[in-house]
């Protein structure tokens, strides 16, 4: 299949399923196969919850980027696991507040890419580029034109890890990957993360992880001490890490406020 912008052509690997296609599936998205919805039917049998938790992440997305476009005036950002486009898209909702702002994108699912051109639409006076890459490579990203020619490493910079980092199993992998990228960015910049969690279910969380591997995606919960190594080193804001929904909620958030949210989250500040 032949991309969206013509760079030829891509292996949808659809045989297999994809963390970004259940994910779009389970939301009422059209981008996924049989085997991503295998996938997403077999995990909601075991926890019929998995929407709410779902929709929660992408609303604390639009959460952290409003706070860190509006409050923090940051005007850059790395959003890597960008998942298949659905509006809002993080471009959106920050040009929104500043219509400079620049974005780049990155995902390792080829489906993705087929998407790159409507996730590089921009305001006139900003910018948004797409890098088909993978978090456990983070040298190719850093090392992409399309980063470099974007972003401004001179100035802060947000880093969004939204819903990514529970695909890499091993923790000194997934730790040494994102502090990579991490030490590249200028002080001042920001890291806003959502880390997978079986603390508040974990028989049930240990049969989706079982029915994830069945059908060919990895997926690794983490405990409250192990997603807080993730932001070693740099300043939480204010509340740190809590479950995604109770990060600085809005109206409509605090409806769930009681709801063991299957993820962490927090937005922290390097010095």
């Amino acid at each position: 299949m032949e991309t969206s912008d013509g760079r030829g052509s891509v292996d949808l690997q659809t045989d297999r399923a994809h963390g970004a296609r259940i994910y779009d599936y389970i939301l009422g998205g059209k981008d996924n196969y049989a085997a991503d919805r295998a996938a997403a039917e077999a995990t909601l049998q075991v926890w019929p919850a998995l929407p709410v938790h779902m929709r929660a992440n992408r609303e604390f997305m639009h959460r952290a980027a409003r706070y860190l476009a509006t409050e923090c005036g940051v005007d850059q950002f790395l959003d890597i696991g960008t998942g298949i486009p659905t509006s809002p898209n993080l471009h959106e909702v920050v040009q929104e507040v500043r219509p400079d702002a620049r974005i780049v994108y990155t995902d390792n699912d080829p489906i993705v890419l087929v998407h790159a051109r409507a996730l590089m639409s921009s305001t006139e006076q900003g910018r948004t580029a797409y890098v088909d890459a993978d978090l456990r490579d983070p040298d190719t990203i850093l090392n992409s034109p399309e980063f470099r020619e974007t972003l401004d490493l001179n100035r802060p910079i947000a880093l969004m890890l939204i819903a990514v980092v529970h695909f890499i199993e091993d923790d000194e992998e997934a730790l040494a990957a994102t502090n990579r990228i991490i030490d590249v960015l200028p002080p001042g910049s920001y890291v806003a993360a959502t880390i997978a969690t079986d603390d508040f279910a974990p028989q049930t969380l240990a049969e989706v992880r079982r029915t994830y591997r069945e059908h060919g995606e990895t997926l690794r919960f983490r405990t409250k001490p192990r997603a807080t190594r993730f932001f070693e080193g740099l300043d939480l804001v204010d509340p740190g890490l809590v479950q995604m929904h109770k990060w600085r909620p809005d109206a409509e958030t605090e409806k769930a406020a009681d709801t063991d949210i299957a993820m962490y989250a927090a937005v922290a500040r390097k010095p």
